[in-house]
């Protein structure tokens, strides 16, 4: 039988076959030559979790983060996965001390923890998170000891010192002060059983809102109020700065910390894509 021999139907069909064969494999063969990371940008939002490299190395907290504090918030995150949320972990050890331009362009949040390196970080890179957060929206949440960090401080415009820096065994209470806040969504109060104590005054502006508070309670069985969880809108941005943290201590792995952190992303993301 020669193919004259085939209905008009067959012969049509035959061509639509061909076609369709040509263009998928045109597509899977342009898909191949994509860059996977522009696969990756199609996530809806990215948090970036930043930390300075030095939990996982000072043998007073290795043991307790031994991959760094940024993966065990890292990990507290994934709960945004299902909403679309691309996670990703930087370092001050990494290029770019962590943060390229390319991956600050399409961070929605960044939480920044630092400690002993806060001098190391470049004023060039403050400068990008400054303007990203007060003309982009970017959402920057500051945690325990970054209150000193150059971000942090640059944002706010004050010292963003403490009264004093304790750790003595102190414990704390965190309490929910606005339990209809979002960032409290899912919060009950909980204790802390070591942090080190921060104490008021806190050298920061007015917050506008302070959903969390905190109890400390010393070795001596007195007591102290801190303010634990304190907001700010900064240009078009919003800014969260949470003061337990401390890097001897499990706070990161703990339940109601990392439901904070999950509320916190999403209440800080830039508004126009939340």
């Amino acid at each position: 039988m020669n193919k004259n021999s085939f209905s008009p139907a067959l012969r049509f069909n035959s061509v639509c076959s061909r076609r369709n064969a040509l263009c998928l494999g045109a597509a899977i063969a342009i898909s191949a030559m994509l860059p996977l990371n522009l696969f990756a940008a199609g996530a809806k939002h990215t948090v970036v979790v930043w930390s300075e490299g030095t939990a996982n190395v000072d043998p007073s907290s290795k043991n307790v983060y031994p991959d760094d504090i940024n993966t065990a918030i890292a990990e507290g995150l994934k709960p945004l996965e299902a909403d679309g949320w691309e996670i990703v972990k930087a370092s001050l050890n990494d290029p770019d001390q962590g943060i390229s331009d390319e991956l600050l362009k399409r961070t929605d949040v960044l939480i920044w923890w630092g400690h002993k390196k806060h001098g190391q970080v470049k004023d060039e890179l403050v400068d990008k998170i400054e303007k990203r957060v007060k003309e982009d929206g970017m959402g920057f949440i500051g945690t325990h000891s970054a209150h000193f960090s150059k971000a942090l401080k640059r944002l706010l415009g004050t010292r963003c010192s403490w009264r004093e820096y304790v750790a003595d065994g102190t414990s704390a209470e965190i309490i929910v002060k606005e339990p209809d806040h979002p960032i409290c969504k899912g919060v009950k109060n909980f204790k802390l059983p070591k942090i080190e104590r921060y104490g008021e005054p806190f050298a920061v502006p007015q917050p506008e809102s302070v959903p969390l508070e905190g109890i400390y309670t010393k070795p001596d069985g007195t007591t102290e109020n801190a303010r634990m969880g304190l907001c700010w809108t900064v240009g078009k941005g919003r800014v969260f700065y949470f003061t337990p943290g401390h890097e001897t201590y499990n706070d990161y792995y703990k339940p109601e910390v990392r439901q904070i952190f999950v509320n916190a992303v999403k209440w800080a993301a830039p508004q126009s894509k939340s």
